[in-house]
C-alpha cells in the first residue's frame, strides 16, 4: 500500500470521556503509516462530561492534533459537518470516537480510495441489539424508497472521501443521524462513485448510544423530507 501524501482524520465525541484518549491515541501511528502529511481533528459536540478537556489536552500535546467544539450539543450531523469544514487535507475520512471501531482498519479504505470518489464501511458482523438490527432494516427501505438507492450498512461510521467528491455534495443540511443519508443520496445525485469495504464491528463498552431515541428517529424523518425536496428541485 502507498502512502497518501496527505489525510484528515476525524472523530465526533459525544460524552466519550472514557473512549476519547484510547481513540486518539490508537490513532495516530495509524495516520503515520498511511500518510506522509496528516491532522487529527477531535470534534466534541456540546459533551457535559470530561471530553472537551481531555480533547485540549491532547491537542496541547501533539501539534498534528486539532480540537472543535460546538455548543450546545446539536446532534451527528452537525458533529460531522464540523469535521468535513475543518478538514484541510485532500484525503478525508472518519470513524465514531466510541471504539466500535479499530481505526488501523483504514487501510481497507486507502487501499481503494483511488477507484473510488467515496469508499464506505459496511460492518462485517454488526454487534448491536435486536432493535438497532431493525431500524437498519427499516433505514434501508426507508432510503430506497425515497432516493432508489442500496448500500449494504448506510450508517456505518466509518467513510473516506476526495476532497473533490465531497466539495460536490456540499453543503451538508443534515444536523441529525440522517446525515449520511443525505451523503449517499447527494453523491448518487452526482453520479460520484462509491465503493464498499468491510470493517471489523465492536461493541461499545463505555457511555451511552443515542441511535434508536424517539426524538432521533423523528428528525430523522423530518431531515430526509427536507433532503428529498432539495435533490428534486436541485438545491445544491
Amino acid at each position: 500500500m502507498n502512502k497518501l501524501d496527505e489525510l484528515s482524520i476525524f472523530f465526533p465525541f459525544w460524552n466519550e470521556e472514557r473512549n476519547i484518549e484510547e481513540v486518539v491515541r490508537r490513532a495516530i501511528p495509524v495516520a503515520s503509516q498511511v500518510a506522509k502529511k496528516w491532522e487529527i481533528i477531535m470534534v466534541d459536540d456540546g459533551s457535559s462530561d470530561k471530553t472537551l478537556e481531555i480533547a485540549k489536552r491532547l491537542e496541547a500535546e501533539n501539534n498534528h492534533l486539532l480540537t472543535v467544539s460546538l455548543h450546545p450539543n446539536r446532534g451527528y450531523g452537525a458533529a460531522l459537518k464540523a469535521g468535513f469544514e475543518h478538514a484541510k487535507y485532500s484525503y478525508i475520512v472518519f470513524t465514531d470516537g466510541d471504539l466500535q471501531f479499530d481505526f488501523s482498519e483504514v487501510t481497507r479504505f486507502v487501499e481503494r480510495i483511488d477507484e473510488a470518489d467515496i469508499v464506505i464501511g459496511f460492518r462485517q458482523h454488526r454487534q448491536d441489539n435486536f432493535m438497532r438490527h431493525l431500524l437498519m432494516l427499516l433505514l434501508k427501505i426507508w432510503d430506497y424508497m425515497f432516493f432508489q438507492f442500496y448500500y449494504r450498512d448506510i450508517d456505518c461510521g466509518f467513510k473516506m472521501f476526495r476532497r473533490e467528491a465531497l466539495e460536490q455534495i456540499m453543503p451538508l443540511r443534515s444536523e441529525g443521524a440522517m446525515i449520511t443519508t443525505e451523503i449517499l443520496a447527494k453523491a448518487k445525485a452526482k453520479k460520484l462513485t462509491v465503493k464498499q469495504v468491510g470493517v471489523t464491528h465492536y461493541p461499545r463498552k463505555f457511555g451511552d448510544q443515542s441511535g434508536g431515541n424517539l426524538s432521533v428517529i423523528i428528525r430523522a424523518m423530518l431531515e430526509t423530507l427536507i433532503l428529498f425536496w432539495d435533490i428534486k428541485n436541485r438545491r445544491f
